[in-house]
C-alpha cells in the first residue's frame, strides 16, 4: 500500500476516534509524519501544514476592520466560547497592558466540551482585548491585539 493510502486510512481512523470520543482534535507524530486532525462544528479538517496560521475569515461585525487586519491580531483558531480566565472568579490570563511571551496562554476557547488554551503568537504587550468572558467566537475572529 502506498504511503498516501496509509495516511488516508490513519486519517479515517482518527476522524472516527474524534467522533466516538467527542474530542475536538487529535495530534500524532511518528517518525517523519506529523498529523493533526481537528473537527469544528461537525466537520473534520486536516491542515496541510502543522504550524500554519489559519486563514482569517471575514471579520466579525462587532470588530472594526482595522482590528481584524492588525498585524498583532490573535485570531480564533476555532468556533467556541472564549474565556478570559482559567475558571470563574479567577484572575484573567491577560489584561490590557500585560506583557506576554510567545506561547503564553492568553485565553481559553471551549469547543465541544474541550478547553483549548490559546497561546500568544508573539511576544509583546496586550493593547486590546476584543472579546468578553463567555462570549461565543467564530473561526478567524480577532480576539486580542498584541503589539
Amino acid at each position: 500500500m502506498s504511503k498516501a493510502g496509509v495516511d488516508q486510512e490513519l486519517i479515517r481512523q482518527l476522524a472516527a476516534l474524534l467522533k466516538e470520543t467527542d474530542l475536538s482534535e487529535i495530534e500524532i507524530e511518528t517518525g517523519s509524519l506529523k498529523l493533526r486532525v481537528a473537527r469544528q462544528v461537525g466537520q473534520v479538517t486536516v491542515p496541510v501544514a502543522h504550524h500554519a496560521a489559519p486563514a482569517p475569515a471575514a471579520p466579525a461585525a462587532a470588530a472594526p476592520a482595522s482590528d481584524a487586519t492588525h498585524p498583532g491580531a490573535l485570531t480564533s483558531p476555532m468556533v467556541g466560547t472564549a474565556y478570559l480566565a482559567a475558571e470563574p472568579g479567577a484572575a484573567p490570563f491577560v489584561t490590557v497592558g500585560s506583557k506576554v511571551t510567545a506561547g503564553q496562554t492568553v485565553l481559553i476557547i471551549e469547543a465541544m466540551k474541550t478547553m483549548n488554551h490559546i497561546p500568544a503568537q508573539r511576544a509583546g504587550t496586550v493593547t486590546k482585548i476584543l472579546v468578553d468572558d463567555g462570549q461565543p467566537v467564530e473561526f478567524g475572529e480577532p480576539l486580542v491585539i498584541i503589539e
